[in-house]
């Protein structure tokens, strides 16, 4: 629990908690219980004047109570949820119902409380809300230091698979060490090894990037090392290689594992003695040159087949930084469409679209096979063909289905099959059914099955322990 405004204040911005209810004098208790321990907090005194506020300012906590006169707390969630997508929602209520806890949680309430308020309890609520928001200024903070001139899309997200990337990348790029970056197609490997330049002393020398797999290996030898006049048929003069080029930066080789066995030989003597020899040269130059590799093939069974050396495996991975796929951090999606449809927005000129809870759904439910670079496409396709300011259902490609409908369905309903058994079942045990599929889905990650059953964390760990479930 915050003991004074500098506990909640990471970025010099102090934690806004805006305050909702007809009830007057309650909105202005609960207001100054939380300012006694630091929080800056506004109040409004009707759902409409508690939009107005949404609409107009910018609050990292929303305190509103779920049975008003004009506008009801599950309004002005998902009016929140629209207009502030990082902001907590903690709801209140006089009249608690199963139906309108599972409503809350659908909707994205982080938090459900009834009235009578414990203070204590109110206190703790608004903390673990605040918690969550600090990490994301945290983590924006990090992604600004490590890559402002790129962007670094490949690390936005709030996972802790991506926070535990981002803790790694800051720690390994101000060393000199090789590291070897693995994941598939469309993860990010690129924007990954130019935030490690970015973020080193050897900035402000060349990046240089070169793709194994797109060139023919009778010219890849030239490429990395260069040639003399003569060398070959075609040396018309001199070519300064990307070893070469790149001395005093970073050489960035991308898909690594395609390269042949000859020329394997030849880049492992360059590391192991820092100099290359143009092809036609007999004289060697030194080069420095820090090595970022990446791969998404299994270079253990090339290894096994005969097709990449053990050895020089070793050396591309003194640190090795694994990228996970995007269905494997669902609950990312949601900040890189934000993410991606402003800054597309801002780069064709025009004001970012706003994006419908159906097209969320359907984008959330989608597996993503080409990852971050097939999101980044069908966000920036989307925001382009745009003409009514909402990225809506009839706006998604074709490949990708709407799923549920308005009655706040989770898109766990468009992967799993079989549930016609379900049909007379007791609640607990279908609850207990889609707890255990969302675990399945997301191989055991709880935050990420949360978010695609559209329930806050600890209401799965709850569950979890409920049912007697495993998560792992």
């Amino acid at each position: 629990m915050p003991k004074d405004a500098d506990a909640i204040d990471l970025t010099g911005m102090r934690i806004k908690v805006l305050i909702i209810d007809d009830d007057e004098p309650h909105a202005q208790a609960v207001a100054e219980s939380l300012e006694r321990v630091g929080y800056e907090c506004s109040t409004a005194n009707s759902g409409e004047r508690g939009v107005a506020s949404i609409e107009s300012e910018n609050f990292d906590v929303v305190v509103t109570d779920l049975k008003m006169g004009d506008i009801d707390g599950l309004a002005i969630l998902r009016k929140t949820k629209e207009e502030l997508p990082d902001a907590e929602v903690i709801l209140l209520t006089g009249h608690a119902s199963v139906q309108s806890a599972l409503a809350a949680g659908q909707g994205g309430a982080s938090m459900y409380l009834t009235k009578p308020l414990d203070i204590n309890e109110l206190r703790q609520a608004v903390e673990k809300a605040s918690t969550r928001i600090r990490l994301i200024r945290k983590n924006a903070e990090l992604r600004q230091s490590l890559d402002e001139k790129f962007g670094f899309e490949g690390v936005v997200g709030n996972s802790p698979s991506m926070n535990r990337i981002i803790d790694q990348l800051r720690s390994v790029a101000p060393t000199p060490s090789t590291v070897l970056i693995r994941g598939e197609n469309g993860t990010g490997k690129e924007l990954v090894a130019r935030a490690l330049h970015q973020n080193s002393d050897r900035k402000s020398k060349p990046f240089v990037a070169l793709n194994i797999s797109a060139l023919p290996d009778s010219i890849l030898e030239s490429e990395l090392f260069g040639h003399e006049p003569g060398a070959f048929t075609s040396a018309v003069g001199r070519r300064i290689g990307k070893f070469e080029y790149a001395n005093g930066g970073t050489l960035f080789l991308d898909e690594v594992g395609e390269m042949p066995v000859d020329t394997q030989i030849q880049l492992l003597r360059v590391l192991e003695s820092r100099k290359i020899s143009r092809v036609g040269a007999n004289e060697e130059i030194d080069v420095n040159v820090r090595l970022v590799a990446a791969t998404n093939a299994n270079l253990e069974q090339l290894i096994k087949d005969g097709k990449f050396r053990q050895d020089l495996y070793y050396r591309l991975k003194v640190i090795s930084v694994e990228l996970p796929p995007l269905r494997e951090r669902r609950v990312d999606i949601p900040l890189l469409i934000d993410h991606f449809r402003n800054s597309i927005a801002e780069s064709h000129g025009r004001e970012a679209p706003a994006v419908s809870r159906d097209a969320r759904r359907a984008l959330m439910a989608y597996d993503w096979p080409g990852n971050i670079r097939e999101l980044r496409n069908t966000i920036e396709s989307m925001v382009v063909l745009d003409s009514d300011g909402l990225l809506d259902v009839d706006d998604l490609p074709r490949d990708i289905v709407p799923v549920g409908d308005d009655d706040g369905e989770s898109p766990l309903m468009s992967t799993i099959s079989g549930t016609d058994s379900l049909i007379g079942k007791p609640l607990s045990e279908v609850e207990k059914y889609y707890v255990q599929k969302a675990l399945e889905l997301t191989n055991g990650k709880r935050e990420e099955a949360a978010a695609l059953l559209g329930i806050g964390e600890r209401s799965i760990y709850r569950k979890i322990k409920e049912y007697g479930l495993k998560n792992s």
